[in-house]
């Protein structure tokens, strides 16, 4: 697996993540599909407190231990559970960052968090004191970098402009073109992209049109959609559609990895094969750029 600089970090990061959202709490299954993980060479692992209230961290953290010196873990802060775990609340507040930084350090059973990120991020937020958390967190050697989970150009800004974050973890894929408006100020300040989605939801796969339904894909009609994804796989006939959907992510330098969430080793396995298939060449990827939408942020709220 090819590796990529995260930011200007010296973390080398596999093409290709592990989402670990999508593991869920059986923890045989969640181990088979870390330990096809590793045999494939991802060595990136996304998780976040907010999943499966912890249990997601500590799955990782019991699978990871064996090889805590060799992969780099990524987890998320800023939402917290309601007493009765019903619902969550958005808090980006330094104390909270501090406090719960200790308890993803326990359920993951290491001393130290490769990213840490914040999940979410609002304008109004006082990111002053949320960067300070941060950085205060790197001095003490709790964490080793951090970033962003965030889709708001405005907040993104914010964040480069303040901070020494390295990476912007983003929703990207031939269906949602809108990070591609954001790449150039990204690269300028050498801050990588974690794409998340890059399959949006399996309708880049072979399943294609059995991940959709009627309400469609963000600006995409079903309609439109069931017109499209034969085209996207027709045009590169050589090609299976997740390979033309990864490969596409990857075209662009600025990402540092994609990150594919997996339900089982079989899906994880095709999706770091077609990682490792052929680059897409200059007309492969302009035909791709005609067919989909370059679509932008529009909410003045972003």
């Amino acid at each position: 697996m090819k590796k990529r600089r995260l930011g200007n970090s010296d973390l080398l990061v596999s093409e290709i993540g592990l989402g670990c959202m999508s593991l869920g709490t059986d923890k045989k299954k969640a181990s088979e599909i870390v330990k096809s993980a590793l045999d494939e060479g991802i060595n990136y692992f996304d998780t976040a407190d907010l999943y499966d209230f912890g249990m997601n961290e500590e799955i990782m953290g019991e699978n990871l231990k064996p090889v805590r010196d060799q992969v780099y873990i990524a987890t998320k802060v800023g939402n917290r559970w309601t007493e009765n775990k019903d619902s969550w609340s958005w808090d980006p507040s330094g104390d909270y960052i501090k406090s719960a930084v200790k308890d993803s350090l326990m359920r993951l059973g290491t001393d130290y968090i490769d990213l840490y990120q914040l999940h979410g991020g609002t304008i109004e937020d006082n990111l002053d004191e949320t960067i300070e958390a941060f950085e205060d967190l790197k001095k003490e050697g709790l964490i080793r970098y951090y970033g962003i989970s965030s889709i708001r150009p405005n907040v993104i800004k914010e964040f480069v402009k303040k901070s020494e974050l390295d990476s912007v973890m983003m929703q990207y894929s031939l269906l949602d073109r809108r990070p591609e408006e954001w790449m150039s100020l990204l690269e300028a300040k050498q801050v990588s992209i974690i794409a998340r989605g890059p399959l949006a939801k399996g309708l880049l796969s072979e399943k294609m049109l059995e991940k959709a339904n009627e309400e469609g894909y963000l600006d995409y009609s079903y309609n439109e959609l069931k017109d499209l994804l034969p085209q996207l796989k027709d045009k590169l006939s050589d090609k299976k559609l997740n390979a033309t959907a990864l490969q596409y992510v990857l075209s662009n330098q600025g990402v540092a990895s994609a990150v594919a969430g997996a339900s089982s080793v079989q899906q994880l396995r095709e999706n770091c094969q077609a990682a490792n298939s052929s680059s897409l060449s200059y007309d492969e990827l302009d035909v791709l750029k005609k067919l989909t939408k370059a679509s932008k942020y529009t909410s003045h709220r972003e």
